[in-house]
């Protein structure tokens, strides 16, 4: 670090990891970005491909369910287990490894010829595609901190575009050139993003050195942080019940989309994925308005226009412009709530960032999941009005919960965890 004992200041780019502010050119963030898209948009990719997949093996219509939940289980784990790693090991090294193991898994995927061997590629494909969080993690560490919420909300638009894009790009392969096409392509995209970073990345540890814990105690060190962090635990929350929200929409419109009076394809329905990424927009905004020191209003101020949103999703049976004003006012707000989280946390202790991430992200998986279960049951049972209604309901709690706490310090700074 500049002024640090011992060192003296590099020319920009430099492997050794000083002089990160000159390290970190809009190229690279952008390298970044494309990174994190990369590697986030291979859990999405099955979606519209699981009615094809599960013909194509001869599988039952609950094992061609499991496959989007094993994936999903899959990162969840990773989240906790491998993102952690990000404090203590090379990050430069551990992100090639990781990706280069994820093309393996994204290659048995495309060549499994059985039930069992897709459903263990596709857990795998989840477990590592978490490297997007510690690639998100390293962004932090590298970036200057007056400008740390600008960069980690230039990442993370990459990490929305590719989560938006990943099930229409995913659909149109696989109608050109069948289901395997889609992670035969991503095994080589991804082996390519491997190489590139390889060779861009630097050997940095970022603004703190690496901890020197053992796995069972670094793991342990995850549970402490959120035990000792009351910010970490709130934004966690936060983060639960955006995320809950998001998923609720993003699993169940194809329903209405696809009835009376629309009777959309699933192209059609895909490419409402790229509305959604005009939420990208939010992730750079949310980013700099952090870095002025304003993450407090800009959380109210999201959670209000995610609560908003839910009134034009209402009249979606309707009107498909409603849908889409719906669609933009609740990504956006999801995704500034998602950056200020973040750039908040890490903060709290910049040597332990995978950590601080990957636990948040664990609750990030938890609401997702509930969302995609609840809104997907209810539809069934009471229409997509209980949908809107519950995704209000979520919004409504994360609005009332920043009520409560929104006196509370957001740049609280504590000791360093070992």
């Amino acid at each position: 670090m500049p002024g640090s004992k011992g060192t003296s200041t590099p020319r920009a780019g430099s492997r050794d990891g000083e002089g990160s502010a000159h390290f970190l050119t809009r190229g690279v963030v952008m390298l970044f970005a494309i990174a994190c898209g990369t590697s986030v948009a291979n859990v999405y990719f099955a979606q519209p491909l699981l009615v094809t997949m599960g013909r194509d093996l001869a599988m039952s219509p609950a094992l061609v369910g499991s496959i989007v939940t094993l994936t999903h289980v899959g990162y969840g784990l990773g989240l906790f287990f491998l993102v952690p790693l990000g404090d203590t090991a090379d990050r430069r090294r551990l992100v090639v490894a990781q990706l280069l193991l994820l093309v393996v898994a994204l290659v048995v995927v495309a060549t499994s010829g059985t039930a069992a061997a897709l459903l263990a590629g596709m857990a795998a494909t989840g477990l590592l595609a978490v490297v997007t969080q510690t690639l998100v993690a390293f962004a932090a560490s590298l970036a200057p901190p007056a400008e740390r919420g600008r960069i980690v909300g230039l990442v993370t638009s990459g990490v929305v575009i590719g989560i938006l894009l990943a099930r229409t790009s995913s659909g149109l392969m696989a109608d050109l050139a069948g289901w395997r096409s889609v992670y035969f392509a991503s095994a080589s995209l991804t082996a390519l993003v491997a190489l590139i970073l390889y060779r861009v990345l630097p050997h940095h540890r970022g603004d703190a050195p690496p901890a020197t814990l053992r796995y069972g105690q670094l793991l342990r060190s995850t549970l402490t942080l959120f035990a000792r962090e009351r910010l970490l635990r709130l934004r966690a929350l936060f983060g639960l019940l955006v995320f809950a929200a998001f998923s609720t929409l993003w699993s169940s419109v194809a329903l209405p989309l696809s009835e009376a009076p629309y009777f959309l394809s699933h192209g059609a329905i895909g490419a409402l994925g790229l509305i959604g990424v005009v939420g990208a927009l939010a992730a750079t905004v949310a980013g700099r308005l952090n870095d002025r020191g304003r993450a407090r209003r800009t959380t109210g101020i999201a959670l209000a226009l995610l609560t908003v949103s839910w009134l034009p999703l209402a009249f979606t049976r309707s009107s498909l412009w409603a849908l889409v004003v719906g669609v933009i006012l609740l990504d956006l707000a999801v995704q500034a709530v998602h950056v200020t989280n973040q750039t908040l946390i890490y903060a709290l202790h910049p040597g332990a960032g995978s950590r601080l991430i990957g636990g948040y992200m664990v609750f990030y998986s938890i609401g997702s999941a509930t969302g995609a279960i609840a809104a997907t049951s209810l539809y069934t049972a009471a229409g997509w009005g209980a949908v809107c209604a519950l995704g209000a309901a979520f919004s409504c709690v994360g609005l009332a919960l920043w009520a409560l706490t929104r006196n509370a310090p957001d740049n609280v700074r504590t000791e360093r965890l070992s």
